[in-house]
């Protein structure tokens, strides 16, 4: 083996022979096992999230691998409507082409198709270097023709079932984009803006308690008030009571608009006077439907206003016979223009009472950066609340599980209040709706235009127009664990590995893409038995990765992080080249770049993909976000080395050696170190196995790195010193049998963590420790290990004693500043029968490894010269001091010892004295208590009587 471990050296080949052999594939052998990638983007690139959620189903797809399950990791990438349009009209643009509108529909379809072929696999070259075992072959895509024909029959399905609809509703509306978008593509942002007060006069002669003759209502949008409907306040607010089912003269409108009593008001917030405007904010259409109020709507899909206003019933129908007049001076002005320009207004009649600063929350579109707008358009709907009935008892009854189980809690607050979902989108690019309109728009879905001629006796006179919208790419990743298995058709894919075991996702999108899939799943899937089929038994919810300092990472704050250049290291110019590309020279770029600077003055340093996996496991405490830390990246690389380093330890004793591996037992003779290994490495897999099973990861990662680090490297290596430099044949043989053994167990053991440096590893020992790699040539198909029974039972609880003997003369060493090369006398004195035994079956052992000329036991009444002394139980351990120690320096030391002995008998007391604790506690903890209070008090008395003796020298 190299000296050093280099990651680059091995893990883009090793990926490449991984894949070229097949690995990743089902092995169509054993109980079957499968998870479905949450599909990214097709213009995304590989992030921290990314790279933290892959680790953990990869790690669950080697594990579950090697453990003998037919194991599919489904792999595949989400066409992203919004964000692949602009990526494709952005590039148009700079290349000086033609338009999306100058191409047309067909022609820039293909521009995209185009632009998929030639970058839009950026981050699955991404996931190769991550070590993401996918199943490549069955790389599906949302737009794919077999998942494009499963979309088209659920929506004419759904359809059929009277569960989807077209309907005039209030959208999410991107006016730069021009088209609805849902609530996750809307980032709500703090932002200054202000509180108009505007006078509203009461019709009739009416007024107020105080005798005004107006109202007054506060809005952060002005412009919006040509399509008030009414003026709401609290029915037990007694200031406006007697003003129930009175009017109110809409200022330069000059429509009659009722006032209203409805509970939705806060009356202490403002003036307790609400203006309703249901077809331009959420909450007022809800109150206006509660109503029965008219939605009047006074905005074009630019934001602009209108000339004259379009107005509808509370459920959407055209009011023919309605007013639909509104100022001509504000006609055709932007909404941002007409707001000034209305205020103006308010403000010249007299009728603005004042104007407050105020922040609130600004809908922006994620994608184009402008404000959205409440709207009322025509769109496509499911009807969700009776498949929502369903999914609600799956996770009730326990079909499926979410992990961490608290966000059942969410995932109930969600179904339990449910709206329908709108599906349809005003794009080019996506699933366009299955549905055609005759020339009196007349609608009719079907699957293609001539079922629809079929089904409804339509003679080719009769002209039909597709629906220009697309499908919310929601729709189509919600049929995602069954299209992708070849679904509508009943493939062996979809017998076999659905429902799948686990979905890995983020809280984020529990609603928008775990809640719909569960309910499209259950309700298209049914068993043998005809029950709904969940499309997965458990989902496992992860945090977020936050930066050191706990904010989320985010471009505009220069704080990301891209997991390839932890893997492949960076420079600091390039990192601040990075982190402010794209972005306006100013002082957001020159203070991304200043703490860029100061926290990477050097760049990053290339760890390697195994100590960037390791660390994201680590991290992985159930759910929640995690704070990035550069340090335990750097300690887990440091965990590769040392791994590495270990490994040429244990291949140079053995290599060119007889190992024993094909022996029989009676030609080799095993010593307590080796005995202890077996048994330390068997519990390590045992609970190695539990944590993975329960999805702790991080206490996987922590059981992994203990093992490997502390009992493996620092302990049983040095343990197999005394016998590999001195012992028989037969003990030597022993060794190295279990030496590689142990090694290869362990490898295997790491390996859905750390594939990469387990695999060239493994590679090298594999032989030695007698596998025949010519039947199996990689560890990813090896036998994940077993727990097995136990063997030498006395094994752990003697090596573990062993241990702190050797610690105690250790520590006295250190803090005697005694050279480790110096042989040192041992006197021991109250050893029991079994730490006797103990002692004289492992002298020459203990001897070795502690650095001892003599092991010598004392009587019960010997006090022996004066020593410095180690306790490990009852037992003492005495090292004469007489020409080794500095005497004020053992006083200092067994001062200390002697106040922490009292200290703890100090505490001990105090609890067994405390009678709330005693009435309290059980008798077994009580019990505890007294034993610990004995065991310090006999600790105290040897150490007062070592200070006398050495007081005495």
């Amino acid at each position: 083996m190299d000296k050093t471990y280099s990651p680059h050296a091995i893990e883009q080949s090793m990926y490449d022979t991984w894949e070229q052999a097949g690995y990743f594939k089902p092995s169509g052998q054993g109980q079957s096992y499968s998870i479905m990638i949450p599909p990214p983007n097709v213009t995304g690139s590989l992030h921290m999230g990314h790279a933290f959620q892959h680790t953990i189903m990869d790690t669950l797809t080697r594990y579950k691998r090697m453990d003998g399950n037919n194991t599919l990791w489904q792999v595949g990438s989400d066409h992203a409507g919004i964000a692949t349009q602009m990526v494709v009209e952005r590039k148009l643009a700079a290349e000086g082409g033609p338009t999306r509108h100058q191409l047309g529909r067909d022609a820039f379809i293909d521009k995209i198709w185009e632009w998929k072929e030639e970058s839009g696999g950026t981050i699955t070259q991404q996931m190769r270097r991550l070590g993401d075992s996918v199943d490549w072959e069955r790389e599906r895509f949302t737009m794919d023709e077999g998942l494009s024909t499963a979309v088209q029959e659920v929506f004419v399905r759904l359809f059929e079932d009277d569960l989807i609809y077209r309907g005039k509703r209030l959208v999410n509306w991107d006016p730069k984009l021009k088209t609805a978008i849902s609530d996750l593509e809307v980032e709500n942002i703090d932002a200054d803006g202000s509180l108009w007060h505007l006078r509203y006069p009461l019709a009739d002669g009416a007024t107020t308690a105080e005798g005004a003759d107006y109202l007054i209502v506060a809005t952060t949008r002005p412009e919006t008030m040509l399509g008030d409907v009414c003026v709401a306040v609290h029915p037990d607010d007694e200031r406006y009571q007697h003003l129930h089912g009175k009017y109110i003269t809409l200022p330069l409108v000059g429509r009659r608009i009722p006032i209203i009593a409805d509970d939705y008001v806060d009356p202490e917030f403002g003036t307790g006077c609400v203006k309703i405007t249901p077809a331009h904010d959420f909450n007022d259409y809800e109150v206006g439907k509660k109503h029965g109020m008219p939605l009047i709507n006074v905005l074009n899909d630019d934001a602009q206003l209108l000339a004259a206003a379009e107005i509808y019933s509370s459920n959407g129908e055209p009011l023919t016979d309605a007013d639909t007049s509104l100022p001509g001076e504000y006609a055709g002005l932007d909404r941002f223009v007409a707001r000034k320009a209305i205020v103006e207004a308010f403000e010249s009649k007299g009728l603005l009472e004042k104007i407050e600063k105020h922040t609130n929350k600004v809908p922006m579109g994620d994608r184009s950066g402008v404000v959205i707008e409440p709207y009322l358009t025509d769109q496509w709907y499911v009807r969700v609340a009776p498949l929502a009935k369903e999914a609600t008892s799956a996770v009730e009854d326990g079909r499926i599980e979410f992990v961490p189980k608290q966000y059942e809690n969410m995932y109930f607050a969600w179904m339990r209040d449910i709206q329908d979902w709108c599906i349809s989108r005003q794009l080019w690019w996506g699933h366009r709706i299955p549905a055609w309109y005759d020339e009196d728009g007349k609608v009719y879905v079907g699957r293609d235009e001539a079922e629809v001629r079929q089904k409804h006796s339509l003679s080719d006179s009769v002209v039909l127009k597709q629906d220009d919208d697309v499908l919310d790419t929601w729709f189509s990743s919600a049929l995602w664990t069954f299209s992708t298995l070849g679904w509508p058709e009943n493939t062996e894919d979809l017998k076999t590995f659905h429902p799948t075991d686990v979905l890995v996702t983020g809280f984020d999108i529990i609603f928008f893409w775990v809640a719909r899939m569960i309910m499209m799943t259950m309700h298209f899937l049914k068993d043998e038995q005809g029950q709904p089929q969940v499309p997965f038994k458990k989902v496992y919810v992860t945090g977020l990765i936050r930066d050191d300092e706990g904010n989320k990472m985010s471009k505009s704050k220069g704080n990301v992080l891209d997991p390839l250049d932890m893997i492949d290291g960076i420079s600091a110019d390039e990192l601040v080249q990075k982190r402010t590309a794209n972005m306006m020279q100013g002082k957001l770029a020159d203070k991304i770049a200043k703490r860029t600077r100061k926290e990477f003055p050097e760049g990053i340093t290339a760890h390697g993909t195994d100590a960037l996996r390791f660390t994201l496991t680590a991290l992985a405490s159930t759910g929640r976000d995690i704070n990035w830390d550069m340090k335990r990246l750097e300690g887990y690389r440091n965990f590769c080395n040392k791994l590495w380093n270990a490994s040429r330890y244990v291949l140079m004793n053995t290599e060119e050696h007889d190992c024993g591996v094909h022996a029989a037992d009676a030609d080799l003779e095993l010593s307590l170190a080796d005995h202890w290994i077996i048994e330390r490495t068997n519990k390590t897999v045992a609970d190695f196995r539990k944590a993975l099973d329960t999805y702790r990861f991080d206490q996987a990662a922590s059981i992994a790195y203990e093992f490997t680090w502390n009992q493996f490297c620092d302990w049983y290596l040095e343990l197999t010193k005394p016998v590999l430099f001195n012992g028989t044949e037969a003990q030597q043989r022993g060794t190295r049998r279990t030496l590689v053994q142990t090694l290869e167990k362990l490898l295997r053991m790491l390996h859905p963590i750390t594939p990469y440096i387990t695999e060239a590893i493994w590679q090298r020992v594999a032989v030695v420790a007698g596998i025949d790699t010519s039947a199996r040539q990689s560890i990813m198909v090896e036998p994940f290990p077993m727990v097995e029974a136990e063997r030498f039972p006395q094994a752990m609880a003697d090596l573990e004693w062993l241990k702190l003997v050797i610690e105690g003369i250790r520590n006295v060493r250190g803090e005697m500043d005694i050279s480790p090369n110096k042989a040192l006398p041992l006197l021991i004195k109250h050893a029991d029968d079994t730490a006797s035994r103990r002692l004289n079956d492992n002298a020459s052992f203990l001897k070795a490894l502690a650095k001892l000329e003599s092991i010598e036991f004392l009587g019960a009444g010997d006090e022996g010269p004066a020593s410095a002394t180690a306790l490990v139980g009852k037992l003492e351990l005495h090292i004469p001091m007489a020409g080794l120690i500095d005497k004020d320096a053992e006083l200092a030391r067994l001062d200390k010892a002697i106040d922490k002995a009292q200290g703890e008998i100090k505490r001990v007391e105090g609890k067994l004295n405390n009678d709330n604790f005693v009435s309290k506690a059980p008798p077994a903890v009580i019990d505890k208590e007294r034993a610990k209070l004995t065991e310090q008090q006999e600790t105290l008395t040897t150490l007062e009587q070592q200070r006398a003796k050495i007081a005495a020298m």
